[in-house]
């Protein structure tokens, strides 16, 4: 079994997906007006508008800005040049500037518009380089 793909269900999907290109510097691939995918080698962020849960069984599935249990994480090479380059569009949502956390990883945390935690993080520690060696790029 394979973890594919989060999905974040919106009332605003335009703000989100604009929001999500300008933050990982990825163009999103629509599918329709409610639905796009942010594509990366190893998972895909999915985010579709509540108009898609009629698809699931009806908008008592899944509720729109209500996520406070998930962080979404991307890992970036350099997470604090990622945080000179988002720090002002960032300037609303920042939750944690750049930290080096015990586990070994530098992790920015920010909210997007929804609220839903969002963690961009840089291996920097012996052993958190390690843990991802052969995943994707080195750092």
């Amino acid at each position: 079994m394979n973890l594919i793909s989060i999905r974040i269900i919106t009332e605003d999907i335009n703000r989100l997906f604009a929001f999500y290109e300008y933050v990982t510097e990825t163009q999103l691939t629509k599918y329709t007006e409610d639905f796009a995918e942010l594509q990366t080698p190893f998972g895909t962020l999915a985010i579709g508008s509540t108009r898609t849960l009629y698809f699931f069984g009806g908008d008592d599935v899944a509720k729109a800005a209500q996520n406070r249990t998930v962080i979404i994480e991307f890992r970036v090479t350099d997470v604090d040049k990622e945080y000179e380059r988002l720090v002002d569009f960032l300037q609303p949502y920042v939750v944690q500037k750049p930290t080096t956390m015990p586990w070994g990883n530098r992790s920015l945390l920010f909210r997007d518009p929804d609220g839903n935690l969002v963690n961009f993080f840089t291996p920097v520690s012996p052993e958190a380089i390690k843990k991802f060696e052969g995943k994707g790029f080195e750092v």
